[in-house]
């Protein structure tokens, strides 16, 4: 007897509008400055990095997408917004979002990431059918992790010579397999992304680019704008632990 499958739901993110500007005096433009040759040059570069940060910050928020209209902006449903099955460590009082992007999840009492916690989430990801491979997390956590026994790569050495110490955590080997930890500043402290990268993917409506805003005065105005959103793939190949303590 054939077996009835379930029919595939898609389920969708809205791009988000990402906008940093700058404005330069025509003064600045005809100026020999020390330390670069062109004063708008400069500031988009700079401006440009900063978005990218934005960006990143926003694909790891817990923040709900909204649809947006004449007065209200478009907003993509970051990371923690998706997931619902492989949740570990979810604090008292905390609560899972519904997995489709309309809802964040909402943030229970902290209590500190360690390495049980770690591992029930990689096991409970591999028995979904996951493979994560790398660790996302802050500072914070990841001084954490460098306290994880058995850890072979943790190693301190001084080299002759150059008076240096190396302390790193490169992989970590679980009978649920080898993961990579990756520390980034713009996720919230408290969450710690287990990731199969492969899973996700930002999807690029517009990408990144420099244009020049009309002009007012006597002033050059020039804005980068980039329009994206996060893809998820397939929330069970993931895993979070929530709710950590960042103190």
């Amino acid at each position: 007897t054939a077996e009835a499958r379930t029919a595939t739901t898609r389920l969708g993110n809205y791009t988000q509008i990402f906008k940093n500007a700058v404005v330069i005096p025509d003064t600045d433009q005809g100026l020999d400055k020390a330390g670069r040759g062109a004063e708008m040059a400069y500031q988009v570069l700079k401006i440009a990095k900063e978005q990218k940060l934005d960006i990143e910050k926003a694909l790891f928020d817990n923040n709900a997408q909204v649809a947006g209209n004449a007065t209200t902006a478009r907003e993509m449903a970051g990371a923690p917004v998706w997931f619902t099955s492989t949740i570990q460590n979810k604090g008292s009082g905390g609560a899972h979002a519904n997995g489709t992007g309309s809802n964040a999840r909402t943030d229970g009492a902290q209590t500190a990431f360690n390495q049980t916690k770690f591992d029930a989430t990689m096991q409970s990801i591999w028995e979904k059918g996951g493979r994560p491979d790398t660790v996302y997390l802050s500072a914070f956590q990841m001084n954490k992790a460098l306290a994880f026994t058995g850890n072979n790569n943790q190693r301190s050495t001084v080299q002759a010579g150059d008076e240096k110490v190396v302390k790193s955590l490169d992989v970590y080997v679980t009978p649920w397999g080898t993961i990579e930890f990756q520390p980034t500043r713009e996720n919230r402290s408290r969450d710690v992304f287990v990731m199969q990268d492969d899973m996700w993917a930002v999807g690029v409506l517009r990408p990144t680019k420099n244009v020049e805003l009309a002009k007012t005065g006597d002033a050059e105005t020039r804005q980068v704008l980039t329009e994206l959103t996060l893809i998820a793939k397939n929330e069970k190949a993931n895993g979070m632990i929530a709710d950590c303590s960042t103190s």
